[in-house]
């Protein structure tokens, strides 16, 4: 499946609660990723801690590939019955996907039918019930296609709205056409699907949270690609090679670096262009070249990039609309999916920890501290050093 995997989630958490008795886990198991939603009974830290376990042995298990079955025979084994409700002391949902066929299957016990959306019209997946261990387990197949939709959610986003909007709640209909309502406005990518979604679910709740509310979605989409290229590397006979990698790569290009960006002027026999305009007290200014994206100074903005990026949670919309070199790097950072880093190993000694060893510079420390946090936001991140 030539197409990437957008995979969100937001979550509210019952008014009152410190704790959401909701959890998700995502994690990539060879060519599979597998996505975990589990409701823990109640609200507040039992119910947090309950999701918890469960979501977590969900996870272990899929980690050491356990087939599904014998997977689903643990978890429900494991899981005790509430005596006065008769139900499990916690629900859960797991998405599995073959990322290179696309092929994928869901496994729902208790929890509320997930949604599928195809041309950003709902479709309802045929779903088979099998008996495991006394309890009632419903699966779900399918075969994702560039942009199709898949959204997870927990009880509490169905209710929504219930004895304070209306009698019984927001109901599966009615997310069914308020989630085609966004795709009728173009929606984009999975965080816009279910920030909508999940700020109705509020609304409808008059802000007075009734229960613990997740939606994960996952948005079957053309994947945003960017190269950044940053610092010289070791040899100086490397540089048209290293020049070579950014402009045979097909998507966003970003230089970060002034002799990064002085190796490339020199490979395309131009000048690089300074927009002063862009300077602040904190941040070098960006300068242009042609088929390059955006040219940023190195150490100082990379980091500065970092630092707003953590304050922002990994959301672009909180980053400044101020266009220095930091934010703009940001933004580029936040707004792709895929991010190939090129990282020279030159050590300029203006830069260099005297703490680190000599094979290790702050500039490689400082990409694999970027590339750490956007892998925590699912992105795809391949460092490659030259």
């Amino acid at each position: 499946m030539d197409s990437f995997l957008d995979i969100a989630e937001l979550s509210l958490t019952k008014t009152g609660e410190e704790l959401c008795g909701d959890q998700v886990r995502t994690l990539n198991v060879g060519d599979r990723t597998i996505i975990v939603l589990s409701d823990g009974l109640g609200s507040g830290v039992k119910a947090s801690i309950l999701s918890s376990l469960t979501s977590s042995i969900i996870a272990t298990l899929g980690r050491s590939e356990v087939p599904l079955h014998e997977m689903i025979k643990t978890v429900i084994g494991t899981l005790p019955i509430c005596k006065v409700r008769k139900v499990a002391y916690a629900t859960f949902t797991i998405l599995e996907i073959e990322r290179s066929t696309g092929k994928f299957r869901i496994v729902n016990f208790d929890n509320p039918p997930s949604f599928f959306f195809r041309d950003g019209h709902n479709v309802d997946l045929q779903i088979r019930t099998e008996t495991i261990l006394g309890r009632e387990i419903k699966f779900s197949n399918g075969q994702l296609q560039r942009g199709d939709f898949v959204g997870l959610v927990s009880d509490g986003v169905l209710y929504a709205g219930l004895g304070v909007v209306m009698d019984f709640g927001w109901g599966r209909e009615n997310i069914a056409k308020f989630l085609e309502s966004l795709f009728l406005r173009h929606a984009r990518t999975s965080q816009q699907i279910i920030s909508a979604a999940v700020a109705e679910t509020r609304r409808l709740y008059q802000d007075r949270i009734g229960d613990d509310a997740t939606f994960v979605g996952v948005y079957a989409r053309e994947r945003n690609a960017l190269m950044v290229l940053t610092g010289p590397p070791l040899k100086t006979e490397d540089d048209e090679e290293f020049v070579a990698k950014l402009f045979d790569f097909r998507g966003r290009r970003v230089v970060c670096g002034g002799t990064t960006a002085n190796i490339v002027s020199a490979s395309l026999g131009v000048e690089i262009e300074t927009n002063i305009e862009t300077m602040r007290p904190d941040v070098p200014p960006t300068g242009t070249l042609p088929d390059v994206d955006l040219v940023t100074e190195g150490i100082f903005t990379m980091a500065k990039a970092l630092e707003l990026m953590r304050n922002a949670r990994g959301e672009a919309a909180r980053i400044t609309d101020d266009n220095n070199g930091a934010a703009l790097l940001a933004k580029e950072l936040l707004y792709t999916d895929s991010i190939n880093f090129v990282v020279g190993q030159s050590i300029n000694e203006w830069y260099q920890n005297p703490l680190l060893p000599k094979s290790i510079s702050i500039r490689r420390q400082l990409v694999e501290e970027i590339a750490t946090f956007l892998l925590t936001l699912k992105k795809e991140v391949k460092l490659e050093y030259c």
